[in-house]
């Protein structure tokens, strides 16, 4: 049997130990004691304790600063759901009774039931204050039970929301003033177009007449008409460019990313380009595609961009350089296109500043023309189509400009190319068709009597507003409409619906001739119906083309109404 240790020194160093934790016992109670009373009483963030059936049993300083009520006013008198917006917690319980499809009744069982189900969420409510005042509030709402897991309460923590709310409605009004500054821009964007492309179009399409014209112009004639084609196409690309940089930096521009095939697009680019090239003397080498490249782009970009690239290859080419376009695939997700010159290349200072708006790396004195905008646009097209774009150059080697675009899920299957168009077609005279043309600028009306002159085969009426042009349309019924957009009274998309609606003319083809030439314009106005949109100044020979679309469209569309109602 052991003795018990009677040693004094060991009793008085157990007693030393017990004392120690004790008092750590009892400074870890005031601690936490202390920590209770910091939050109960804390002005920062309201603290509602209820019992089993929602009547409120606690009420911290926080909720009594918040709400205006002090504790003894509340306490065992009112349920939190009458201090919130009755309107929300009666759509709460319109929302729960929707999803349980069982009714739930509006008060404090709809706030408490994700809370009751052992679902602690956050909501977003609106607090009324005793002064009728109202404030947005953030309130976790929880559940408290006792040791057998029955519900005995629940606590209710909230906070004051005003701030946030105050910055996302200052966020929201930013916005939606930015987006009207921007609607503005485009707004005027679209109207300047249009004020400067309607004098070009008489200046360039009267230039075209007199230079095809019959008799031949003589030789000092051709060369001052050549001159004013030379600087009226520089001015209306210098327009076109300044315009297409301010819709793509306001944010505006619209893409229309989807599959197209690149060896189209090549093709396309191959028959605009090699015209120019042809008159500098400069030769064109594009691949033989083996393979068929489906791109996720926007068309029309892709061979804005392309053009571009080549049109500055050939420009900036020695005499009898050669210019070459090489495609290939980069990564499993790209396909890169390299556009080679033999130029005199460029130092690592000019490839610097390669994409600057308006800097020309000194071009500004030699004879080619040029803005120093094409380049940027390029760039932000490209990037903007998930592309990237880039230049290897050297000195007196010339320059490689290659960029880079996304394949689609899978490279298409080899695909052959689409064959050029051919000649227009020649329609016996003895077929006489009937034009419209709504058009209240004299300029431009004199411009297309006298291009149609030169087609035995149609018959040009005109109208100088939307009105007249309705009313016309409906006593002559002609082949086809071409309309201008602005026009007095009202609009030419107004006096396009105005004929679809009419049985008697919603066959006949309208094509728009206007100067609002904005990507948006365009889209719009196809969207709103019209066959073709063509743009101000004229181009001639994309004029005659879209007359003999449009007008054997219009043969075969009259055919089949026709036989529509013999039957």
């Amino acid at each position: 049997m052991s003795e018990k240790n009677t040693d004094p020194v060991v009793s008085e160093d157990a007693g030393k130990r017990d004392g120690t934790a004790e008092t750590r016992r009892h400074a870890a109670l005031l601690k936490a004691g202390a920590l209770q009373n910091a939050i109960l009483t804390s002005p920062n963030f309201s603290i509602i304790a209820t019992d089993e059936t929602g009547i409120i049993q606690l009420f911290n300083v926080g909720a009594e600063r918040m709400l205006g009520y002090l504790a003894a006013e509340v306490v065992n008198k009112l349920s939190p759901s009458d201090i919130h917006d009755p309107h929300e917690v009666i759509a709460r319980a319109q929302a729960l009774s929707l999803e349980l499809a069982t009714p739930i009744a509006p008060g404090f069982e709809a706030l408490a039931f994700k809370a009751s189900r052992g679902i602690e969420d956050s909501y977003e409510l609106t607090y009324v204050r005793k002064d009728g005042s109202r404030f947005p509030a953030i309130v976790s709402i929880t559940a408290l039970r006792d040791d057998y897991g029955d519900i005995i309460g629940y606590l209710l923590i909230g906070a004051d929301n005003s701030i946030r709310k105050r910055v996302e409605l200052e966020l929201h009004d930013a916005i939606a003033l930015a987006e009207k500054a921007n609607l503005a821009k485009s707004d005027f964007l679209s109207s300047m177009s249009h004020e400067l492309r309607t004098p070009l179009s008489a200046i360039l399409g009267f230039a075209q007449l007199i230079e095809s014209g019959t008799p031949a112009p003589t030789v000092s004639q051709r060369r001052s008409v050549d001159q004013i084609l030379k600087a009226g196409w520089y001015l209306l690309d210098l327009i076109n460019e300044i315009l297409d940089l301010a819709v793509i930096e306001s944010g505006r521009l619209s893409l229309s990313l989807e599959p197209i095939s690149l060896v189209e697009v090549m093709q396309e680019c191959r028959a605009m380009i090699e015209p120019q090239a042809l008159k500098r003397s400069i030769g064109v080498v594009f691949p033989l595609f083996e393979t068929g490249y489906l791109i996720h782009a926007d068309r029309t970009r892709v061979k804005q961009v392309l053009i571009n690239l080549l049109s500055n290859a050939i420009k900036y080419n020695r005499a009898g350089g050669t210019v070459s376009v090489d495609c290939g695939v980069s990564t499993p997700q790209r396909v890169r296109i390299g556009i080679r010159d033999t130029g005199a290349g460029l130092t690592s200072e000019q490839m610097a500043q390669l994409f600057q708006p308006f800097n020309r790396l000194g071009q500004e004195t030699s004879f080619e023309e040029g803005t120093g905008i094409g380049l940027v646009v390029c760039k932000r097209l490209v990037e903007l189509m998930g592309g990237a774009i880039g230049v290897e150059s050297a000195v007196g080697k010339g320059s490689v400009f290659w960029i880079e675009l996304n394949l689609t899920a899978q490279l298409a299957a080899a695909a052959a190319a689409p064959a050029l168009p051919g000649p227009p077609r020649v329609r016996a005279a003895s077929q006489v068709y009937t034009l419209l043309y709504v058009e209240d600028n004299p300029a431009n009306l004199m411009l297309v009597e006298d291009l149609v002159a030169r087609r035995p085969d149609i018959c040009l009426l005109s109208a100088r507003d939307g009105i007249s042009g309705i009313e016309m349309a409906r006593a002559s019924l002609p082949d086809m409409i071409l309309m201008d957009i602005n026009l007095p009274g009202i609009s030419g998309v107004r006096a396009l619906r105005i004929l679809a609606d009419d049985p008697a003319t919603a066959h006949i083809p309208v094509v728009a001739l206007s100067a609002n030439a904005m990507p948006r314009d365009i889209e719009k106005g196809l969207d709103a119906g019209f066959f073709r949109y063509l743009t101000k100044p004229i181009k001639v020979n994309e004029f005659m083309e879209t007359l003999d679309e449009t007008l054997e469209f219009a043969k075969i569309a009259s055919a089949r109404l026709q036989r529509e109602r013999q039957a």
